[in-house]
């Protein structure tokens, strides 16, 4: 009980924004998660671009800031990892890394 009660008085804690912010970010992981069936034409390749800097910003700012957030840092890569892949789903359907799957009917 003793160490619950640290844990729940700690800078950590989740009386704080350091516990619930990381909290609410793993929406954006689940998000992420949810997303790889979808097929790689629905993916916006801006908007992707922008979650993996976003994370890899956010991952920076949790290993300087004093408490380390280790919540936030563990929530952020994976946010960044899941982003990658689907950045990489995004440019192999666009062409990026060859050539671009199309569903092209042949000429006749």
């Amino acid at each position: 009980m003793a160490s619950f009660r640290t844990f729940l008085n700690s800078p950590m804690g989740p009386k704080t924004t350091h516990f619930w912010g990381p909290v609410a970010n793993w929406g954006f992981v689940a998000a992420g998660l949810v997303d790889m069936q979808k097929p790689p034409e629905q993916i916006s390749g801006n908007m992707t671009g922008a979650m993996c800097v976003y994370s890899a910003l956010f991952m920076r700012f949790a290993w300087m800031v004093q408490p380390r957030n280790y919540l936030l840092l563990a929530c952020h890569a994976s946010n960044e990892t899941v982003q990658l892949y689907q950045f990489s789903r995004w440019a192999k359907s666009e062409g990026y890394f060859g050539k671009k799957s199309e569903e092209a009917s042949p000429e006749q």
